[in-house]
């Protein structure tokens, strides 16, 4: 929040008649005033010393927060083993553990050309990837950070484009896993995928997401998004395996695990 300049006292400070006294209530009230100005302005004086404001804070945050991907090591934004307490349906807990984390780089080819076209007025800073699988080594879930170019407006804008047009909830604008080789999660790639989340972030120039599949290969015919499969009641297959509960609660401890790390020590990579 940013405040103007104090108002002068020209309308309260008018000279008295001669020979008139001020009543006791009109002198309180302006010495309550004065004293209450010189409070406020010293206030102000002091914020601008100290270089302290709501707003500016709110921008180095926001800033700080699209820097994470170079300034924070990758296992704090990607821990080797993830916790998931009270994930899983029927609020079981979960247990990840990373299969591979993707080397960084830019979005060419990481998104189908549709989700691309969408995530396109946000940009693409930089895209961070790693996947992971539960304990029992059932299923497969690629977790993704995507840092935008985009300003907070930006980011408004497209999150508000999401909700609107329901585009979270789109099997044309699943993300794409990653699917390292030699590992459970080699044959995860576009048929597999079985249920997704995306987040489109207002207070970081970051968007994730996070898609879940069998570790067995299986295609999948009816993907469903991961809003919809942890709901009660739902019978569709990816739902009946908890597998929009892998996706959603692997993005939502991974956003846990960004957000820790804004304003929070850092040790720079080597």
């Amino acid at each position: 929040m940013s405040l103007g300049e104090p108002e002068g006292y020209d309308g309260l400070a008018r000279p008295r008649p001669l020979g008139g006294r001020p009543r006791p209530q009109a002198l309180a009230a302006a010495v309550c005033l004065v004293l209450g100005v010189g409070l406020l302005t010293g206030a102000v004086t002091g914020s601008w010393l100290a270089g302290d404001s709501g707003d500016d804070g709110a921008r180095s945050a926001y800033a700080e927060a699209g820097e994470l991907w170079h300034s924070v090591p990758v296992d704090q934004l990607f821990p080797p083993t993830v916790q998931g307490k009270g994930a899983g349906p029927g609020g079981a807990d979960r247990t990840w553990t990373r299969v591979a984390v993707a080397p960084d780089g830019d979005c060419a080819g990481a998104f189908d050309r549709l989700l691309a076209k969408v995530l396109d007025p946000v940009g693409c800073s930089r895209l961070l990837r790693a996947t992971y699988t539960d304990a029992t080594q059932s299923y497969v879930t690629t977790v993704g950070l995507l840092f935008t170019k985009a300003d907070a407006a930006a980011m408004t804008s497209l999150a508000g484009r999401f909700e609107k047009e329901g585009l979270g909830r789109r099997t044309d604008l699943m993300p794409l896993p990653y699917a390292p080789k030699d590992t459970v999660a080699e044959g995860f790639g576009a048929p597999q995928r079985a249920s997704w989340t995306v987040s489109v972030l207002t207070d970081a120039p970051v968007v994730v997401y996070a898609v879940s599949g069998w570790a067995d290969d299986r295609t999948v015919d009816d993907p469903e998004p991961a809003e919809e499969a942890i709901e009660s009641g739902a019978t569709s297959a990816p739902a009946q395996a908890g597998l929009g509960h892998e996706a959603q609660g692997l993005a939502d401890r991974v956003e846990r695990a960004l957000r820790k790390n804004v304003g929070a020590p850092t040790e720079h990579p080597s």
